[in-house]
């Protein structure tokens, strides 16, 4: 047997030209064994001593974690991202991980760690961003120095369902009704196009297609660095405009510039949350925010069976896994694929698309009776 598990402990026992080794694995789990086996056999085939060089164990997290930051989160990442990796790797990584050299790190330290957030009451989805970031920060230090052992596997917590917010009709038009000049088009604008709060303060005049009645939407204002950056996804997309969104944006047009100011500079995020829950309070509705208008546009075309793809390309997120959660919005769409099971709905001298859109068809008829 190769690896075996001796009173807690995992030691590699391998025989070679009839002379057995037996050592303890450095890292102590059975994934680490398995490396550290390959490691000797590869050792001695070479006539090398199993020891070889000494064990590279890397420099402490605490110091590594920062040149990785410096080095691969900077050049790679929007500066929104860098911002909250900064914060993961301050207020939680390094508190834990900090003294322990990367080298060292192994699966139980991170499910040790992994335990600690759930007892402290953070979310899954907080521990799996945490996690993720961590996981990166050890991949790349195992790339840049060859350390000795194996990468710690990292055990990500199961999703937990994401209940979406969103506004109703009613309130939507509340909304709209209590708001009037630049409050009530930013408030429009918001609910029938989905833009980010930041894709909405750093819209251009030149990103309006007055021909084709769209908007190319390639901008997001940045708070912190007051500039125009790329949007959060770094992808360029187009939103068809409706005529209400475009009565409002030619009643007002300009040759280039900045759609939407605020006393001649553009809106930041504390301006434009306060003109928000002013309109809120004087509508008499619950406070509510730029991003739950964005889940409302989202919620409305998907209810109105709108692929979820083309629900993604709209919202300009970069999976459909995250456009995954409006799904549930369109239960006639499920109603719509059983009713083709009905021998009544079965043609089968049509295509299945045909099939598919007749039954639509028919299931929109009888919502109108």
């Amino acid at each position: 047997m190769a690896i075996r598990k001796f009173k807690g402990s995992w030691w590699v026992d391998v025989r070679v030209d009839y002379v057995r080794y037996r050592k303890r694995s450095p890292e102590n789990s059975k994934a680490g064994a398995e490396a550290y086996e390959a490691l000797v056999r590869q050792r001695l085939a070479r006539g090398e001593p199993i020891e070889g060089r000494r064990p590279s164990n890397g420099p402490l997290f605490r110091d590594f974690a920062w040149t990785w930051f410096n080095d691969y989160a900077v050049p790679n990442n929007k500066f929104s991202e860098q911002r909250a990796k900064r914060g993961v790797l301050r207020t939680h990584l390094i508190p834990y991980f900090g003294r322990l050299p990367v080298g060292l790190i192994t699966t139980h330290h991170v499910d040790q760690f992994k335990a600690a957030q759930i007892r402290g009451g953070a979310s899954s989805s907080s521990i799996r961003n945490r996690l993720t970031i961590l996981r990166k920060c050890l991949v790349s230090a195992h790339e840049w120095m060859t350390l000795d052992g194996s990468l710690p596997k990292v055990h990500l917590p199961r999703a937990s369902s994401i209940r979406t917010d969103y506004l109703s009709a009613d309130e939507c038009d509340a909304l709209l009704q209590a708001s009037n000049g630049l409050p009530h088009e930013l408030i429009l604008i918001a609910l029938r196009t989905g833009m980010r709060q930041g894709e909405i303060k750093g819209l251009q005049w030149s990103s309006i297609d007055w021909q084709n009645r769209s908007v190319a939407v390639q901008h997001s204002h940045c708070d912190v660095r007051k500039i125009l950056d790329t949007p959060k996804s770094g992808r360029l997309r187009h939103i068809p405009l409706d005529t209400d969104v475009m009565t409002l944006l030619h009643r007002r047009k300009k040759a280039n510039g900045y759609v939407f100011l605020n006393g001649g500079q553009p809106f930041s995020n504390k301006t434009i949350n306060l003109l928000l829950t002013a309109v809120c309070k004087k509508a008499g509705i619950r406070r509510t925010t730029w991003h739950v208008m964005r889940h409302t546009f989202a919620t409305n075309v998907a209810m109105r069976g709108v692929p979820l793809q083309v629900v993604q390309h709209l919202l300009g997120h970069s999976s459909v896994k995250t456009t995954e959660r409006y799904a549930h919005v369109a239960p006639s769409m499920l109603r719509v694929a059983i009713d083709l099971l009905n021998p009544r709905h079965q043609d089968f001298g049509q295509p299945v698309g045909n099939q598919w859109s007749a039954a639509m068809f028919d299931t929109e008829n009888n919502k109108a009776a």
